[in-house]
């Protein structure tokens, strides 16, 4: 073999070797660097789903916690347990990878938190009825919130993500600073934000003080707070996109490196081909197509300073996640569901014998409202009433996933017609002898509107913005500074 060949192949041999080390060498770092803790905290998520494709819904939180290097921001006996949700976020990518929705949800929304198990110690926490939506997984964990935010969705999620102060800072610092603006000039001596009025460019300390501010903008609430957070992120979004960030292997490993420090996740996505796979699938998403959403809310009943979710519109807007609506256009077609490209099943051979005629304002119909929204039956028994079934009646129900028509026995004719009315499916009409006539059970898919299946109806102007708008937060009166 010729001298120049041998040191060639020797040369290439060498380049391998100590590329499969490099490889080698990242990859235990980054696997080593990850924290995890269980998906959820009762009865868990039987349900999987592919990290490359179908749709996926994973929670995104960023903890209080004053632990290690959060030290600075506070005692630790402020996040008590294991700390409470800063922020809480629920990203929804759809099974086209051709969009993202992210559901912001104020700290102070008073929701009812389930029962919640804590896995490490084995602690049952019972129920919790009008409870602050950060304070879900205080007690029994991170597992507390994704079951609380599946209770109040309808959703599943599959995955989540935790981060604390520190990974804010890191993550600003390691793509050269996030671009922000803000009306006026304002100082917050609690968050320590200081900026001038128009466009900065913030990172380390100060994107973090301008996520964490709770009296910087608008009128010093958390909505306002929100949409400053939506803002940094819609930012941050485009500077990755436009620097290639997600196609440089220099870039995103150093990135990796600092998220993977400061991350908690579930056993599911426990892993660097995981986080690498989701990644992948968000890298070619028109950010046109990325919709911040906060949901809808009004001031508490119970008390004025807190938050409740504001009906219709909450429900509307958790409908048209469930039905994976496109938010930034709702007259797109939805993605199909298995269940519904499935090829239909034979229809019956013989008719139905005919029925005898009946007074539909004689018929026994109660309405069973488990659709998990109060009041919600009201607005079926109107329908029916309005359809000739006069003796409409209602009550409150466990919540079901899905609407159903039980019928007695002689009330066979009665319930398809109820059913025809509210363009229930026959399929979902079903005999039960211990039922006194006939029994509409709304379900979890049938939460607005009085017919079944109908396109879901939206608020007006639900997304605040994508992440190709570039927006200017208003500063609070209250915080102005001159520069």
């Amino acid at each position: 073999m010729p001298v120049w060949l041998k040191v060639v192949t020797a040369v290439l041999s060498l380049a391998i070797v100590g590329g499969i080390a490099f490889a080698g060498f990242w990859y235990l770092r980054l696997q080593g660097n990850i924290s995890k803790a269980p998906l959820n905290a009762g009865g868990g998520n039987s349900e999987t789903v592919s990290d490359a494709t179908g749709r996926m819904q994973i929670l995104i939180l960023g903890s209080d916690t004053r632990d290690g290097k959060n030290a600075e921001y506070g005692e630790a006996d402020l996040s008590a347990g294991y700390g409470k949700s800063d922020v809480m976020m629920l990203m929804d990518i759809s099974e086209d990878n051709k969009r993202v929705s992210v559901i912001s949800f104020p700290r102070d929304l008073l929701v009812d938190i389930p029962e919640c198990k804590d896995g490490e110690t084995g602690t049952e926490y019972p129920a919790r009825s009008d409870v602050m939506i950060n304070e879900a997984m205080t007690e029994a964990g991170i597992g507390c919130a994704v079951d609380t935010v599946n209770r109040i969705t309808g959703l599943e999620v599959d995955h989540f993500m935790m981060a604390d102060f520190n990974a804010v800072k890191e993550l600003s610092n390691a793509v050269g600073g996030v671009e922000v603006c803000i009306s006026d000039a304002v100082y917050d001596p609690d968050s320590r934000l200081r900026l001038p009025a128009g466009t900065s460019m913030v990172q380390g300390e100060q994107a973090l003080a301008f996520l964490r501010t709770r009296h910087a903008f608008a009128d010093g609430g958390d909505l306002g707070r929100i949409k400053a957070q939506q803002g940094f992120l819609s930012s941050l979004t485009r500077k990755i996109k436009d620097d290639g960030t997600l196609a440089d292997p220099g870039k995103m490993l150093k990135i990796a490196d600092v998220v993977t420090q400061n991350l908690t996740v579930d056993e599911g996505l426990a892993s660097v081909p995981t986080l690498l796979t989701i990644g992948n699938r968000l890298k070619d998403i028109d950010i046109s197509k990325v919709a911040f959403v906060a949901v809808p809310t009004a001031p508490a009943d119970l008390d004025p300073n807190r938050l409740q979710i504001a009906e219709p519109a909450g429900s509307q807007l958790f409908a048209a996640l469930r039905k994976d609506i496109d938010l930034t256009d709702p007259t797109a077609p939805a993605t199909p569901s298995p269940s519904e490209t499935a090829p239909p099943s034979a229809a019956p051979t013989e008719p139905a014998p005919a029925q005898p005629p009946y007074d539909k304002a004689l018929q026994p119909v109660a309405v069973a409202n488990g659709t998990g929204v109060p009041g919600r039956s009201q607005e079926i028994v109107q329908a029916l009433i309005s359809g000739g079934f006069t003796q409409a009646a209602q009550f409150e129900a466990t919540t079901v996933a899905q609407s159903v028509v039980y019928y007695g026995p002689g009330f066979a004719d009665v319930a398809a017609d109820v059913a025809a009315v509210l363009g229930i499916p026959a399929g979902q009409t079903v005999a039960l002898p211990a039922v006194s006539g006939v029994q509409v059970y709304l379900g979890t898919d049938f939460t607005t509107g009085t017919t079944y299946g109908a396109a879901a109806a939206l608020p007006e102007n639900i997304v605040n913005q994508t992440a190709g708008d570039e927006t200017c937060q208003q500063a609070n009166p209250y915080l102005i500074v001159s520069e």
